[in-house]
């Protein structure tokens, strides 16, 4: 495929990415709560793997197309992000000291990104809007190779912006503890809006 669709197609993720959402949050609670913010980035990418896989595998425009499928994939990414930012909020953490809440370990810090990013329908719908539009139908390359490159570039951009956003957070606040678990709290207050946003809007249309 043509290096100019890879191009252009950053450009447009790259803005998507930039604009704070669900992954801003839990990116900076994450950074404010464990020593490394590799786990949750990483959590993030496989789950932006997964939608890539769907979207290429054709199953996405199935689930766009089934309305009580998309309805309940809603509920529950909603209803997901509520609780992580529930107890986020509940329970703030600053960089170095131990969280007295849900952190647990890297693995479920991990397992926690996957579903903030693999969960959220929006990202699904996104992608699934985005993605064919870079392709080239009468190209060398199959559709499905073509939006698996595609969603490489946007999952390689994706790593380097949060763990640039969570290392950039915890250097900021390092040895501010109240600042720290201020924006923590908003960080959970954030991604709490962010799911009552998709579920309302979702339920309203």
């Amino acid at each position: 495929m043509a290096a100019s669709s890879v191009l252009s197609f950053w450009a447009v993720a790259l803005l998507l990415i930039a604009v704070p959402g669900a992954d801003w949050a839990f990116t900076i609670s994450a950074g404010l709560r464990g020593h490394s913010v590799y786990p949750a980035v990483s959590g993030l990418i496989v789950g932006y793997a997964a939608v890539t896989l769907v979207v290429a595998g054709g199953v996405g425009a199935l689930v766009a197309g089934s309305p009580p499928f998309l309805t309940g994939l809603t509920l529950v990414g909603g209803l997901y992000l509520m609780w992580h930012g529930v107890m986020t909020f509940a329970h703030p953490s600053a960089p170095d000291t131990p969280a007295s809440g849900p952190a647990g370990t890297d693995w479920n810090t991990f397992l926690r990104g996957i579903g903030v990013s693999g969960l959220n329908p929006k990202g699904l719908l996104i992608f699934l809007a985005l993605l064919p539009q870079f392709t080239d139908p009468h190209g060398t390359w199959p559709i499905a190779g073509q939006i698996g490159v595609l969603g490489l570039a946007f999952m390689a951009t994706c790593a380097l912006f949060y763990l640039g956003l969570g290392t950039v957070t915890r250097t900021v606040l390092h040895g501010r503890p109240a600042t720290a678990r201020l924006v923590s709290r908003l960080s959970g207050a954030a991604m709490i809006g962010v799911g009552a946003w998709l579920l309302i809007d979702h339920l309203t249309s």
